[in-house]
């Protein structure tokens, strides 16, 4: 190569460079606002019983209402606007979480003898907010680092490596939120965790001001004319992928959020920060998976992978439930924050592994579903997004049953059945069979940049 084209290609590089960082770090806010929702929901379920998965539900439940409108906004926006739009609509949302804390409290909005607060449904609003704007990160951070990977494999590796950041990130919020609470009481109440969510709320404002700066790629950006003669929906693997979407998600957050109400009950001292340090594990373990696969996800296929972590899943949740309760072990002892270590059941050792496993899931379905859909792959990213409102429903059904009597263990025979349909999309649903679909565009090439 000669010294000019050498030159050219340096800055090139470099962009391509900056825009993958940048969507690595929103795709660590993503899980930072996500992951708040169940260990808040622990604080609020002792005041309303039926309220410890509900802020997870809002949270999701933003997605069935903003998953298209994202996708339409990347097409008409960019990259860039969108991303600014999500994180200021984040800071308000964790605003008007933390005017919960201190607004509310007094205010009778449904009467009788277990009466609801006006703070709650404020709460639940700020919790809704927060998912329009992960809605709107999300619709970001998958495609673009999709395509700046090139597709297949590698466009997986990128997403695996980014979702390794994500998991740090969900590995710390309720460890935090655990440490800051303690132990649960009727007591407990929003102000214990407004540290987290002013912290929360500067880093949005932040990253507002960094992103304002970055200079990231628009591939899609004349996508607004563009003739779409088909749907996503046209494709039987997208529409497969996208129903896969709504069960992993469920399944992402059912496995430690369950763990986290269940352990948070238990009957010594510091149980809710055991539970945190447990459900941080299970993050923890994500990032591990992730990080692993990030590194093998160029060598071995997605498919490979899929098929892997769903059987080892599934196993694992069938120890989880059949190993008796009494074989326990000790939780980690975590002096620097706090945290002391508690006798739990051997079970939850099976359920946090389970975060190896899921680590692989989102960036697999996503890469297999969208394989293929050319010019169509942005309007499917609005159809995942809206399907990732099953991290509010499946959580809240497993909640449910889990507090009807079946037992928290129990319910997760949910968490088998929904692992059960990502291992037949694996094995045969992802197979793309609507070839004969034209979906040229013209082609994004991140060496472009």
């Amino acid at each position: 190569m000669s010294s000019t084209k050498a030159a050219a290609a340096a800055p090139k590089s470099n962009g391509r460079t900056v825009a993958i960082i940048t969507m690595f770090f929103m795709f660590a806010m993503i899980s930072f606002v996500t992951n708040m929702a169940a260990p808040f929901g622990n604080i609020w379920s002792f005041k309303y019983e039926w309220a410890g998965m509900a802020g997870n539900l809002m949270n999701f439940t933003a997605y069935l209402f903003m998953g298209i409108p994202a996708g339409n906004m990347l097409i008409k926006y960019g990259y860039k606007k969108t991303a600014l739009i999500a994180l200021a609509v984040g800071a308000i949302g964790l605003g008007i979480q933390l005017l919960s804390s201190v607004v509310g409290g007094n205010v009778v909005v449904i009467g009788g003898e277990n009466p609801t607060y006006l703070n709650l449904f404020i709460y639940l609003l700020g919790a809704l907010v927060c998912g329009f704007c992960v809605c709107m990160l999300n619709t970001v951070v998958n495609p673009m680092l999709n395509l700046l990977g090139g597709g297949g494999n590698k466009g997986n590796q990128l997403i695996q490596t980014g979702g390794t950041l994500n998991s740090l990130s969900g590995t710390l919020t309720p460890l935090l939120v655990g440490m800051l609470v303690g132990t649960l009481t009727k007591q407990t109440t929003m102000a214990s965790v407004a540290p987290l969510v002013i912290t929360g709320i500067v880093i949005f404002a932040l990253s507002f001001v960094v992103i304002s700066f970055v200079k990231i790629p628009e591939p899609q950006q004349n996508l607004s004319k563009v003739k779409y003669e088909h749907s996503p929906l046209a494709f039987r693997h997208c529409t497969l992928g996208i129903i896969a979407i709504f069960f992993y998600v469920g399944i992402e957050i059912g496995i430690p959020g369950e763990m986290n109400a269940w352990i948070s009950r238990e009957n010594f001292e510091g149980a809710a920060a055991v539970a945190g340090s447990l459900a941080a594990l299970y993050w923890l373990m994500m990032l591990i998976g992730r990080f692993l696969s990030s590194i093998i996800s160029g060598k071995v296929s997605t498919r490979t992978q899929m098929v892997t972590v769903s059987t080892v899943a599934i196993i694992l949740i069938l120890l989880a439930i059949f190993i008796p309760e009494s074989v326990t072990f000790k939780s980690p002892e975590i002096k620097a924050l706090n945290i002391t270590s508690g006798e739990v059941p051997i079970k939850c050792l099976f359920l946090f592994l389970c975060g190896l496993c899921t680590s692989v899931m989102w960036g697999g379905i996503f890469n297999l579903a969208t394989e293929g859909l050319g010019k169509y792959t942005a309007k499917a990213s609005g159809l995942f997004m809206m399907m990732v409102v099953g991290g509010g429903v499946m959580p809240y059904i497993q909640d449910m049953i889990a507090r009807s009597g079946v037992g928290y263990v129990n319910s997760y025979w949910l968490v088998i059945a929904m692992l059960a349909y990502i291992l037949f999309y694996s094995l045969i649903g992802s197979k793309n069979v609507n070839k004969d679909i034209p979906v040229s565009e013209e082609p994004f090439d991140a060496r472009d940049l």
